[in-house]
Order: structure tokens, then sequence, then C-alpha cells
């Protein structure tokens, strides 16, 4: 690993005016950050450390939404957001291991939008809003692609904005090694109708499956998606699965969520 300075700002704005020196980049849990700087395949020559930050932390019921500051745990997602959105909390509580539930963010996982993480998923499927320094995202808008997001240069995550569903569930089929999602679903029942949100599988990452959207807002049942099938083109091919495979995953997911979701 290069040397670099490190920089613990203990306020949003200290924060913002940390990252406009150049080559600063901002480290929250570190659990993608940190293993590309050992490899050398990053070096920025200062981090500015999100963690400390009191305002971007904690759970937070707002009438009838959930706001999770963005520099908040997974495990402190799975142990305070069970009351409130049980499942949001499962979801965080399948993340990773508990080493990584213990320094992964909320935030970290959002701005880095890794095709086969969890979090997109429940931001998509529960139609979350994205809040930053400067203003809020939808989540429509949120997700450009994999690795690529709404957010400008220097810009900063501060909390999420999640609608608690009437029902909701997160099915993840994990690669065991990375314990990633080799596809996920989560699956939120609103009074509008259903939103159903694929993580893991696609190339272009996390996506809406609209198709069983429709039939799930029409009757919220597994049988209701039993004849759907999701394209497989656009999906993931490697050495865990073929695009047919991972298509034939997302009915099997969605289908596990939709039975599981309470």
């Amino acid at each position: 690993m290069h040397n670099f300075e490190f920089v613990k700002p203990s306020s949003i704005a200290e924060a913002v005016a940390a990252l406009s020196n150049e080559d600063a980049q901002p480290l929250s849990g570190g659990q993608t950050l940190i293993p590309s700087m050992k490899a050398r395949l990053n070096a920025p020559e200062t981090l500015v450390s999100l963690t400390g930050i009191p305002e971007m932390q904690g759970v937070c019921p707002d009438g009838d939404s959930l706001v999770i500051g963005a520099a908040t745990t997974h495990a402190t997602v799975a142990e305070q957001a069970a009351g409130h959105f049980p499942g949001l909390a499962a979801l965080a509580g399948q993340i990773g291991d508990p080493a990584v539930r213990n320094r992964g963010t909320l935030g970290g996982s959002l701005a880095n939008n890794d095709p086969s993480a969890c979090y997109p998923a429940a931001v998509l499927g529960t139609g979350a809003t994205i809040v930053t320094n400067t203003r809020e995202i939808a989540a429509d808008d949120y997700f450009q692609g994999m690795f690529t997001t709404a957010l400008d240069e220097g810009e900063i995550i501060t909390s999420v904005r999640f609608p608690i569903a009437e029902k909701s569930a997160y099915a993840k089929f994990l690669q065991p090694a990375s314990r990633f999602a080799l596809t996920g679903v989560f699956v939120a029942k609103y009074a509008t109708g259903v939103r159903v949100a694929v993580t893991g599988a696609s190339e272009i990452g996390v996506f809406r499956w609209t198709e069983a959207e429709a039939a799930l807002s029409q009757e919220f049942s597994a049988d209701a998606i039993s004849g759907l099938t999701c394209s497989s083109d656009e999906m993931i091919s490697d050495l865990h699965g073929t695009p047919e495979y991972r298509a034939h995953l997302v009915g099997v997911m969605t289908r596990r969520a939709v039975a599981a979701a309470k």
C-alpha cells in the first residue's frame, strides 16, 4: 500500500472541505477501497473518513419512512431496523460475514454500487431517496449501471430515506466464497403497488423486474408469478453461472421473497 494522509472530520461540512483537495477520497467502511489500495490498484493521497460524523449515523423512524445514516454499519441496521422494517433488517443481516457487517456501511455500499451488492436491491425495491450533502436523489434515478451512480464528484451520501413497506422480504442465492449475491431479489408491497428489485444477475447492475411488479400488484402471491420468466439478455455470464441460469434464479428468488414477505 502506498503512503497516504488520513483525515477524520466530525461534520459533513468538514468532510466536504477535505474532499475538495485533489486526490482525496472518501472512506466509509472500506470493505472495497482498502483491499484495492493493498493491491495498489488505488492510491489516493488522502483518505477522508466519514465514520466519525454523528449526523451520518443511526436508524430513525420518520413518519412512514425509516431514515438511516450513510455511515451506519450493516450490523446496526440489522439490529435497529428490525422493529420498524423487518425485510430491510433481514437483508442487512445477510451481508458478508460478521467482520464485514461490523465495518461496512450503507453509504459505502451505495456509493460503490457493486452489481452484486445487497443494499442496491433494497433501495431500488423500496423506491428510497438517497440524501446527499447537496440534494435528494430518487432510487430510480440513482443507479446508472455497474459501479456507476448519479453522484457528482465530491458529493457525499449522508442518509437514505426508506418508505416502510406493508410487506417485504429479500431472497438471496449467495456465492459462498464472497457471500455476494449470485442473484438476490427484494420485494416490497405498498398500498400503491409492488416493487421488485434484482441484484447480482445483470451486467447493468441492479434493476426492477416490471413484469413481476405488475402481476404481484394484482395478486401478492408466489403463484401470481409462477408463469413469468425473466429475460436472460444482459445477464452476467461467468464461472458461477450462465445468463440463462441467472435469469432462472430471478424467478426462483422472487417467488421465495414473496412467500417470505411479512
